[in-house]
């Protein structure tokens, strides 16, 4: 979830690895940047859950990259919030068995860090594999491969 420039990198070394990526977007220009990269597209709006839910049916590892996600600030606090907690209590009924939280970024610390112990919480009360992914998204190199690494613990 949430698949811009530095989420196309991360998508295109899993895609090396083997690994079939799905990238989401909420507009059509970012579908299309997605496609460009060689990855699934998906059409997905992270304060509307069921629009994520209902791309998971296949999905092994979701990834939340909304640490630089713009917007009017109730919003983005939602999709770390509110919006985020429903969705992993609906994953439990999915085959995603791992979920990486990108906890670092250009929105508010106190948002990203709430939104880490939703998913800790969530990893705890239903034993669904998750990691923060903390590395710097202003290195945008170091932090795919940050990505990868994650995806790849949960994994093993």
């Amino acid at each position: 979830m949430g698949c811009g420039c530095r989420g196309r990198e991360l998508g295109g070394l899993l895609s090396e690895r083997g690994w079939a990526v799905r990238g989401t977007s909420r507009t059509t220009a970012g579908l299309a940047a997605i496609e460009a990269a060689g990855l699934e597209p998906a059409q997905a709006d992270p304060l509307h859950p069921g629009t994520v839910f209902d791309l998971v049916a296949d999905v092994t590892v979701m990834l939340w990259l909304l640490g630089s996600a713009s917007g009017p600030g109730e919003e983005v606090e939602a999709i770390h919030g509110p919006r985020l907690e429903s969705l992993l209590e609906k994953l439990v009924d999915t085959p995603v068995r791992g979920v990486v939280y990108e906890a670092r970024g250009t929105v508010e610390v106190a948002a990203l860090e709430g939104g880490a112990a939703i998913v800790a919480a969530a990893s705890a009360r239903w034993r669904i594999p998750t990691t923060a992914l903390r590395d710097d998204p202003a290195e945008p190199g170091a932090w795919a491969q940050a990505g990868v690494t994650a995806v790849e613990s949960l994994l093993s």
